[in-house]
């Protein structure tokens, strides 16, 4: 009895969580619609290129999946930064520092939370051939896929962004103590 009254307490967490994941996107949206038009038009002056920017990322079960950002940098054919070499700030522009400090750039991932690739608040996804690394070097980090990945969390408001294995670890560790505690009310150590 006690464990059937836990699983339905769990699946109600689930679809409430889903439930506000949609609703508060779906009242973001005229906010990405508002920020696509002056982006659009900035980008011509600070930020030639394309205004989004597609990179394949590790979901859910360690699947692949394709996630939205207003592009930061200047382009590049393919990624060559490897999962232990630091971020390329030199390719990032004036105005994508901006974005970046503002949060701004992440804002077109509403729409992978609208599809069901992604929740508001989860552990961030990885770049996929990255993850794939990490899969295989960090402890842990299969299971930090257990749940859809988040467009914030635990551990990217504890440490920020994550670079090389040492730092991935300590995500790894937070995203799995916030997957273990996962509830209306999360306490944080």
């Amino acid at each position: 009895m006690k464990k059937n009254r836990k699983s339905l307490e769990s699946r109600i967490f689930w679809i409430n969580k889903r439930l506000f994941d949609i609703i508060t996107s779906l009242l973001l949206l005229p906010l990405l619609v508002v920020f696509s038009c002056i982006i659009f038009i900035l980008n011509f002056f600070f930020n030639k290129g394309k205004l989004i920017f597609f990179q394949e990322r590790m979901g859910k079960d360690c699947k692949s999946f394709i996630t939205y950002k207003f592009r930061t940098m200047t382009p590049s054919e393919k990624m060559t930064r490897q999962y232990n070499d630091p971020i390329e700030t030199d390719r990032i522009t004036q105005f994508g520092k901006m974005m970046r400090k503002c949060r701004i750039d992440e804002l077109p991932q509403i729409i992978n939370v609208l599809k069901g690739d992604m929740s508001l608040i989860g552990p961030r996804p990885d770049y996929y051939d990255h993850a794939l690394v990490f899969l295989n070097t960090v402890e842990g980090y299969r299971e930090r896929h257990d749940i859809l990945p988040g467009i914030t969390g635990l551990s990217q408001t504890r440490l920020g962004y994550a670079e090389g294995l040492d730092a991935t670890l300590k995500k790894t560790n937070i995203d799995n103590y916030y997957i273990k505690n996962l509830g209306y009310c999360v306490e944080l150590r």
